[in-house]
């Protein structure tokens, strides 16, 4: 076997280990799955989403519909977060009650710029709420797993958070673990409490909202690259 040849084979198989391997660390971290929506014990819509950890942080990705107790069509919505959960930008596009809406917003250092853009009418505005203040897009159910990627079954005890409703309002809120359930995670917010189901690897297993008969179950979720 001629000298050439044997370069030739050596440089082809690191080239496949290279590209084999970029593969595998670029696709490393991505959680796909769909949450079931369920109103008055009816299955109403469904949120399919993907939880990707990225070298400057996480983004979360979601499409779906709901028809009830509001009928909202997702055609993307996005929220890029940096290592510590802190939001750093946000766009939805799709339909609430039938009206076309698209919100883009940037995060920076507890500032947020929004263009809101309803019905062919564009507005644009800037709020400061917390640094750390996680996104609240209602009503949407995915974006619950920023806090559960953030807490997983680790809260020990009763915190204080702040959550946006964007691009609304600034809301404050109570994390606590559920007595004798780690993994459970009760959020007050004003008069509604919350109940997140999760595990020890920050998946959004459940969603209870009793007093607004609302129920989202984890349907179908998996790591492909893990």
């Amino acid at each position: 076997m001629s000298k050439r040849l044997i370069v030739f084979l050596i440089i082809t198989l690191f080239l496949i280990l290279f590209f084999s391997l970029y593969m595998k660390a670029s696709k490393e971290g991505v959680e796909k799955g769909t949450l079931s929506i369920y109103f008055m014990q009816e299955q109403v819509g469904y949120e399919e989403y993907s939880w990707e950890e990225e070298e400057y942080g996480f983004t979360l990705t979601v499409r779906g519909r709901m028809t009830k107790p509001v009928a909202i069509e997702i055609d993307e919505l996005v929220i890029h977060l940096d290592r510590s959960f802190i939001p750093l930008g946000f766009l939805f596009r799709g339909k609430v009650s039938g009206v076309d809406q698209e919100v883009r917003s940037i995060i920076s250092d507890g500032e947020v710029v929004s263009v809101k853009k309803t019905a062919g009418q564009e507005q644009t505005e800037t709020v400061n709420i917390k640094r750390d203040a996680f996104l609240l897009p209602n009503p949407f159910f995915s974006p619950y797993m920023v806090l559960t990627k953030k807490f997983r079954c680790g809260l020990q005890e009763k915190i204080s958070v702040s959550g946006y409703i964007i691009p609304q309002i600034e809301v404050a809120a109570t994390l606590e673990p559920k007595e004798d359930a780690p993994c459970r995670i009760i959020m007050r917010l004003s008069t509604t409490q919350i109940e997140l189901e999760t595990d020890e690897e920050g998946t959004l297993n459940a969603i209870d909202i009793s007093s607004q008969n609302l129920r989202v179950l984890k349907t179908m979720i998996g790591y492909p690259n893990r």
